[in-house]
């Protein structure tokens, strides 16, 4: 054999990761370190990614979009309340709530008397006081200590004259749509699309790239969540109870985002659009039609002033607050277009496992590769000046790019470089997207999607044990998790880790099967089991 035909042989490695996706097993597995706090025994095993872009590993990616499909299905078309109660506080949460309490009252009593040396310990005790109360499971957060200098400007909450008016009920508790004919109780599927900005070819690229409206577009995908959050909040208030939801984000061909939701409850389709045509955001942030800065001539920071300054007068930038506080009109008005579908489903049909498999049919790639699956050349230049658009809008209150139009955003730092934001929205495998792909509404199921996959855990347990497989339940509050030191002798290479979870992944799918079997022969035989038995003499 010659070098250049040993050369095309697969490595190893290569070999070892086409097993792994073959059986389903995770191709980037996390090791980490293990320590029993009852024996002191110490192991390092190998733990999911958890990625959910089959790009990365495709068997977790499938696992995470299996795991939404059964969160979907689960609270779709309840005909009950999920149970969703908050847990009573605790002693040791109430201690510590106190505690911050007196540590807060103690931190005002310093700032009055100029104790300095006192301020800075007290407010360290404070934060890692609120640190505990976020280990024991508190959520939210407790009012900060630092009062701000300059209080936010009241904006009118009246609607714009040029919105149409939306009637307003008192919503009522229940998530429960109602029932037709004493048996019939159909939910609702929408989509929810954005406005145009110009003419598209049939594959999504603009006709005149010159006149399509980039920059309309980018901030529209910026405050895309912020819009969908104030259509719901409209569509409860004309419906009368608070309606849940299971939504996708995903991509249109001509790159920009909408939004597919499962909604429990029937709603019809002129309630729909109307509250479809009532709803806007308006987004009250500084001005940022023009760039003042950008190439070599960028703000310097200042440690005089501890704030940046610009790069020829010296003269300080606007803070935020003084920015947002001479506004007289938003910077931009977000609304969704005219295209509006809605769709009323029953449960348990083949429809309705149809729209769930739409619904999660892209989760397991990126924007990007939704879009340059058949991308054109057209639709690629589409799609770098929509990615350059992007790169110059602001994405949040502490977004960086901020510096770019001369104010400076919230938190600013000496560490913060003008114009380079990490944000989601600025990267091109989002392209404008900075929140979540999927959006579950807090009451859709009654339970977290730890908790679906707890259960699908729970039930392969069950089914062990019912065959007589028996699994011991491993106390993992005794166990301590951290990560392997760098170096260390003990552990396993990346093709040694993976033949364990191969082997691991192939036993346990013979004792799941072994179980299956058992359960068929211990089932009790179906009426249509008898007329073969035999006949007693």
């Amino acid at each position: 054999m010659t070098s250049a035909e040993r050369a095309r042989l697969p490595l190893s490695l290569d070999v070892v990761k086409a097993a792994a996706e073959q059986h389903g097993v995770c191709t980037r597995p996390v090791l980490r370190e293990v320590v029993d706090l009852d024996t002191g025994e110490v192991r390092i095993v190998g733990i999911r990614c958890n990625s959910t872009q089959a790009s990365k590993c495709p068997a977790c990616a499938e696992r995470n979009r299996r795991s939404r499909m059964a969160q979907c299905r689960e609270g779709w078309h309840l005909d009950h309340e999920p149970i969703a109660e908050r847990h009573a506080p605790t002693v040791d949460q109430i201690g510590l709530v106190t505690y911050r309490a007196d540590l807060t009252a103690e931190y005002r009593r310093a700032q009055l008397e100029g104790a300095e040396d006192q301020i800075e310990d007290l407010r360290e005790g404070i934060r890692e006081t609120d640190a505990d109360l976020k280990r024991e499971g508190v959520r939210g957060n407790l009012p900060a200590v630092e009062r701000p200098g300059k209080a936010a400007p009241q904006r009118s909450t009246r609607r714009r004259q040029d919105a149409p008016n939306l009637p307003r009920r008192k919503v009522a508790k229940r998530t429960v749509g109602r029932e037709f004919a004493g048996k019939y109780r159909p939910s609702t599927f929408v989509t929810l699309t954005l406005d145009t900005y110009g003419k598209v070819t049939s594959d999504g690229s603009p006709v005149d790239p010159d006149t399509y409206d980039y920059r309309r577009a980018a901030r529209d995908a910026v405050h895309f969540a912020s819009l969908v959050d104030r259509w719901w909040q409209n569509l409860r208030r004309v419906v009368g109870f608070d309606a849940q939801y299971f939504g996708t984000v995903e991509p249109q061909r001509r790159i920009t985002p909408h939004a597919h939701f499962a909604v429990r409850g029937s709603i019809p389709h002129k309630v729909i659009r109307q509250v479809t045509a009532a709803t806007y955001l308006q987004v009250w942030w500084p001005d940022h039609d023009h760039l003042k800065y950008g190439g070599d001539r960028l703000p310097v920071w200042d440690m005089r002033t501890k704030g940046f300054v610009d790069p020829d007068t010296e003269q300080p930038l606007s803070t935020w607050a003084d920015a947002v506080a001479e506004l007289d009109a938003p910077a931009h008005v977000a609304e969704f277009g005219r295209q509006v579908h809605s769709k009323g489903i029953l449960g348990g049909t083949e429809e309705s496992g149809r729209h769930i498999g739409y619904l999660t049919k892209y989760l397991t790639k990126s924007i990007t590769e939704v879009v340059e699956s058949d991308a054109s050349p057209r639709l690629a230049d589409h799609a770098d000046r929509l990615a350059a658009e992007l790169a110059v809008t602001p994405c949040s209150e502490r977004c960086a790019v901020w510096l770019l139009y001369g104010v400076q955003p919230k938190g600013v730092t000496s560490k913060t470089t003008p114009g380079h934001c990490k944000g989601k929205a600025h990267r091109r495998d989002t392209l404008g997207l900075p929140g979540r792909r999927v959006l579950v509404s807090r009451r859709w199921s009654g339970k977290t999607l730890a908790e679906h996959k707890s259960d699908r855990a729970a039930f392969v347990r069950e089914a062990l044990a019912a065959a007589g497989i028996a699994k011991p339940d491993t106390d993992r509050t005794r166990l301590q998790w951290g990560p392997v030191r760098p170096g260390d002798p003990h552990a396993p290479s990346r093709t040694e880790l993976l033949m364990h979870m191969i082997a691991q992944r192939l036993a346990w799918q013979a004792e799941y099967q072994q179980a299956q079997a058992a359960l068929v022969h211990l089932r009790p035989p179906g009426p249509d089991v008898s007329a073969t038995r035999p006949v007693a003499a």
